[in-house]
């Protein structure tokens, strides 16, 4: 199943790429898109908790599950 957390810290192509590395490394099978505008990360398979301690990890703020 493929979810969309929304993530918040995130500047620039950097930070990014941060975040994209720290899920595949907590989700090695993963599919991960990072949009940087929209400070969201795309995940399939998702698993909020592994997202959860990836975004932390990363330094960044997890606020969860993006709505719609």
């Amino acid at each position: 199943m493929r979810k969309t957390y929304d993530v918040e810290g995130m500047t620039c192509g950097g930070c990014a790429n941060t975040l994209r590395n720290a899920v595949m490394a907590e989700i090695p099978q993963a599919s991960v898109t990072v949009d940087l505008s929209a400070a969201k990360v795309t995940v399939e398979p998702a698993d909020d908790g592994a997202v959860q301690r990836a975004v932390e990890a990363a330094g960044f703020t997890y606020q969860g599950v993006a709505e719609g």
